[in-house]
């Protein structure tokens, strides 16, 4: 396993994430033997929200009964919009989330804390402030936001630093080899996929800021579970959430490509774009739900799997 530094977290990450945006996580079933896999792996950060139904609740159970807190590098998120989308980035709710997430997870801390959508209409200074004081109060270590323009984040950490307070350290984006062709749920998702977010990408690189890459595999799109030859009835193998996002010719094209190395290097469809995801320039990790300890396997395997650039550029380029 591969680990990096995150300023304001204490233990190193690794570059692979669990991620528990998945039925069995979010209906909060026990899966400790999942997640036991997946730190035998290596893996010690798992991505979560208040918006995963009970998956909070499902990584509260494991913690409880392996006792491993002190290995594990816990990331959620908070005020995502309500279910008729009112818009939740205020202190009340960020606070509200926070006590209900630390309940169910059965911890006092969270290493990584995350607003889960933006508000453009509240201003920048809103978010920094609370974090600021939810981190001196012991409650979070570094935070950030998911699903906001680097525009808005530089915004908030050019405040930050103006005001002498600890700026967003995190973002998670969506990123991966399949570009983001629509929002696939609605309520303002942010990629960096693609020629018209190039400039979101250079500023990334320039600063370096960890990349927690959501969707990785374009939602189901580079698993290998859709063949590129069956594009034509995707529907039999991805949810309507990833036909909208992902669902496009040259992400079809992507897939061909990825099958073509596969072949070629004795791997898998995903590990051909899992590999392209962490020799980005930027500094990427990568967020993937799990279901096997087969596919954990595959993903820890990924990171040794070495794209030339012409490989790179011939998977992204159609």
């Amino acid at each position: 396993m591969e680990y990096r530094k995150v300023e304001g977290v204490a233990k190193p990450v690794s570059r692979i994430v669990f991620g528990t945006a998945s039925d069995a996580f979010m209906d909060g079933k026990d899966q400790s033997e999942l997640l036991d896999a997946a730190l035998d792996a290596g893996i010690n950060t798992i991505d979560t929200a208040r918006k995963y139904g009970l998956a909070e609740k499902s990584i509260g159970i494991w913690l409880e009964k392996r006792d491993v807190r002190d290995k594990i590098v816990i990331l959620s998120k908070c005020a995502h919009p309500s279910v008729i989308g009112k818009k939740r980035v205020n202190e009340k709710a960020i606070r509200r989330d926070f006590s209900i997430s630390s309940k169910y997870l059965g911890i006092d801390y969270i290493d990584i804390y995350l607003l889960h959508r933006d508000d453009p209409d509240v201003g920048v200074e809103v978010s920094v402030e609370v974090f600021n004081a939810m981190h001196a109060e012991g409650k979070i270590g570094a935070f950030g936001a998911s699903n906001w323009t680097h525009e808005r984040i530089d915004e908030a950490n050019e405040y930050a630093y103006s005001h002498n307070l600890i700026p967003f350290t995190v973002s998670s984006p969506h990123y991966s080899l399949a570009r983001q062709v629509a929002d696939p749920w609605g309520g303002g998702c942010v990629s960096i996929t693609g020629d018209e977010n190039k400039e979101a990408r250079l500023w990334y690189q320039e600063n370096q800021m960890p990349i927690f890459a959501y969707s990785s595999l374009g939602r189901g799109l580079l698993t290998g579970k859709l063949k590129s030859e069956d594009a034509a009835m995707a529907n039999k193998y991805l949810d309507k959430f990833a036909i909208k996002g992902y669902g496009c010719e040259d992400n079809y094209t992507r897939l061909k490509r990825c099958e073509e190395l596969a072949l070629k290097k004795g791997c898998t469809v995903s590990q051909i774009a899992m590999a392209w995801l962490y020799q980005q320039p930027e500094n990427t990790f990568a967020v993937a739900t799990m279901s096997s300890p087969k596919r954990i396997k595959e993903n820890v395997e990924a990171l040794s799997i070495t794209l030339s650039e012409e490989e790179r550029e011939y998977l992204l380029y159609v």
